[in-house]
């Protein structure tokens, strides 16, 4: 057993919408529980720490005094049964100049974590879903993993939304090309992408009658290998696409919405759109109310619905973004709201 299992446990008391706080008859006797926090993400040297929500979660870790480890892309494994990853101690800094800094790396059991941040980018293809298979061992020997591996398995980002038919717009998902065109036709006008994609990539806005519909949907579906979905139209776009955030099943308060700019009609902030902070509206927070519950059920902890209008159009598990420009315009700390979560999980399991 690590020696942060070790340590008695404290209790908290959690406020909706804003830190935990020590519970004041335990405050004086106990300290908060150091944790041992592994992060799987993309290379470390590459973000923009400005916009990148795993640096905030790691700098919410720091604050706490939670012990940092990153694990180097493509570093976990399996030795016979016992889930294994190639560790670096690692120091952060709110410095664009000087983020971050690595300890040296060594293969270690991933038992010795408490909790598991698994933060990498779509697409959740082979090699990601063999990772969400060494986390579910990891899970199974007493580590909390975020996302629950099950769930970043079963939740599609794009099917995922489809366990919700009332919150969403009119959808077609399909390998034939000719089911696709009939949509199209039945809608007038309608967005086209793939299961797989991310920041706007590959996606389609297509009428019907378009002389290049065929060609599309011959690429999207690899002429019929491939799934595609077909989504109406929603002109509510003009005022942007929405990033609700969930932490344990509750919204947060305000979402990002992501205006297209210019002659573009994706709003995705890797497409060029601009980022404007809101508060939610009442049918913000009922697809919340009818989204949040179940994720919760499935151990999705942090997630991020996109909401074009009044309609949900995907449910993001793998790596959902929006915490530093949420936190900058409104004076949020959401990876605290998170770091509360997943301390009280933590702290029920004894």
């Amino acid at each position: 057993m690590c020696q942060a299992r070790a340590r008695s446990r404290v209790t908290r008391r959690t406020i909706r919408g804003g830190p935990a706080r020590l519970d004041a008859r335990n405050s004086e006797m106990h300290r908060p529980m150091a944790l041992d926090v592994a992060v799987v993400m993309d290379p470390i040297g590459r973000i923009k720490i400005g916009k990148d929500t795993s640096f905030a979660m790691m700098l919410e870790a720091r604050r706490r005094g939670h012990r940092l480890h990153y694990a180097l892309p493509g570093g976990l494994s399996m030795d016979g049964a016992r889930s294994m990853a190639r560790l670096a101690e690692v120091e952060v800094r709110d410095d664009p100049a000087d983020w971050y800094s690595l300890g040296p790396a060594r293969s270690r059991p991933l038992a010795e974590m408490d909790v598991v941040l698994m933060r990498t980018d779509p697409p959740v293809d082979v090699d990601y879903l063999h990772d969400t298979h060494i986390l579910s061992v990891a899970q199974a020997e007493g580590v909390l993993v975020l996302n629950d591996p099950r769930g970043l398995r079963d939740l599609n980002e794009k099917l995922g939304a489809l366990l919700f038919p009332q919150c969403c717009p009119p959808t077609r998902v399909s390998r034939d090309a000719a089911e696709l065109r009939a949509f199209v036709a039945e809608h007038g006008e309608a967005v086209l992408k793939p299961l797989d994609g991310m920041g706007g990539r590959s996606i389609f806005r297509v009428r019907a009658g378009d002389p290049n519909l065929n060609v599309i949907l011959e690429t999207l579906t690899g002429s019929g290998r491939h799934l595609a979905l077909a989504q109406r139209y929603l002109p509510e776009i003009k005022d942007g696409d929405k990033r609700i955030l969930l932490v344990d099943g509750e919204p947060v308060p305000y979402c990002l919405a992501r205006i297209p700019q210019g002659d573009e009609f994706r709003g995705n902030l890797a497409a060029g759109g601009r980022g404007e902070g809101r508060p939610l509206s009442d049918r913000d927070r009922w697809i919340a109310a009818q989204v949040g519950p179940e994720l919760r059920r499935r151990g999705m902890l942090f997630v991020g619905l996109d909401v074009i209008g009044d309609w949900l159009t995907e449910v993001n598990v793998t790596s959902p973004t929006c915490v530093r420009e949420l936190d900058a315009q409104f004076g949020l700390n959401i990876a605290g709201q998170l770091f509360d979560a997943l301390e009280a999980r933590r702290d029920s399991r004894g």
